[in-house]
């Protein structure tokens, strides 16, 4: 692969991550659990772990995207250092936004083709949260579909170790 060609999905990759950031920080920073059982008449548990899944893909994202600004900033270009960065932003980042570990959500795989969104949560949640992941859903699954190269050469690279 072509180092212009990594480096252009390193730079796209770390701007897809400053937005999903910015908007779920936003959301965290704007939610509270009191506001979301009322508004969604949500169980306060399923809230609760709902809110933890979002600041844990928070946290993955921010981590993604500073190393990418940093493969970014390095001359010349660490093309191996880039596609590894690449392989685990498409696992901790894309992957887990799709099957996230606390199972408060999940991927409806035939809605993606119909236009819905292909998320679908397991109890009733505010109309916000779901306009959210909505929002991210459509990115997500461009993103899915750029990085899927790097998922697959990432299983060589660890198998080669």
């Amino acid at each position: 692969m072509g180092n212009s060609i990594v480096r252009a999905h390193t730079e796209e990759t770390g701007k897809f991550l400053a937005e999903v950031v910015t908007m779920v920080s936003s959301y965290l920073n704007h939610t509270t659990l009191p506001e979301m059982q009322a508004s969604g008449k949500a169980d306060e548990a399923y809230c609760r772990d709902v809110l933890s899944v979002l600041r844990r893909m928070t946290v993955f994202c921010e981590g993604a995207q500073e190393a990418c600004r940093r493969l970014l900033m390095q001359e010349p270009f660490h093309e191996s250092r880039a596609e590894k960065t690449l392989y685990k932003v498409y696992h901790q980042c894309v992957e887990e936004f799709f099957m996230p570990k606390k199972d408060t959500w999940y991927e409806n795989s035939r809605a993606a083709y119909t236009g819905q969104s292909a998320i679908e949560f397991y109890q009733r949640v505010p109309d916000s949260l779901r306009s959210l992941l909505l929002s991210l859903s459509s990115e997500f699954l461009r993103m899915r579909e750029e990085l899927a190269q790097y998922e697959a050469s990432g299983s060589n690279m660890v198998s080669a170790r």
